[in-house]
């Protein structure tokens, strides 16, 4: 059995990552998230590769490592991660209220076997729209605490869903982990064997 390390805190990760029925670790990257980049596809791709080599770079003999990143973007380039404190959560749900939006997810897979390397990495995407949010339904939302570990201030799989009317492409991408095409990325790479 592969020796697969997620390299992420998040427990929605660590849930889709047990949706494909592999056995695996968690071990979060600590490496200062502080890159730049020209879009939010660049971003978290690059962030994903930045925590997946953290990790990879720690394991001693064979290993997969998996990292992924998630950011929002409003359609004017705006680009939503985490919020800081609950009024940094208002202002991106205000922003992000009656519009559509784009939730780019990047994955690493980071592969060491038999003293052999491969490293490989995509981006998916997916576009959502929300409703438009009352100042109070932003401070209910707020309080529930749940917007608060999340790219651009709310989860779609929980108490956020009842604001989103529409998303085109990958729920699990909007989620924080394309199961999908993690799936393939791992069959390609030996990873899961069917």
């Amino acid at each position: 059995m592969e020796n697969i390390i997620l390299a992420s805190a998040s427990p929605r990760r660590r849930e889709l990552l047990q949706m494909l029925g592999l056995r695996f670790t968690v071990c979060p990257s600590d490496k200062e998230e502080a890159l730049t980049a020209a879009s939010p596809r660049e971003l978290v791709e690059a962030l994903a590769r930045q925590k997946a080599e953290d990790i990879f770079s720690r394991q001693t003999g064979d290993a997969v490592v998996i990292g992924s990143d998630t950011v929002v973007s409003a359609e004017d380039g705006t680009i939503f991660g985490k919020p800081a404190d609950a009024e940094d959560a208002a202002r991106m749900l205000r922003q992000l209220s009656g519009r559509r939006h784009r939730v780019s997810t990047g994955a690493a897979v980071y592969v060491r076997r038999d003293g052999r390397e491969r490293r490989e990495s995509f981006v998916s995407e997916s576009v959502v729209w929300m409703d438009e949010l009352s100042p109070a339904e932003i401070e209910a939302y707020i309080a529930s605490g749940e917007p608060m570990d999340k790219a651009g201030a709310y989860g779609i799989q929980g108490l956020g869903a009842k604001y989103i009317s529409r998303i085109e492409g990958d729920y699990y991408t909007v989620v924080g982990l394309p199961v999908h095409e993690l799936y393939k990325k791992l069959k390609e790479m030996q990873v899961i064997s069917v």
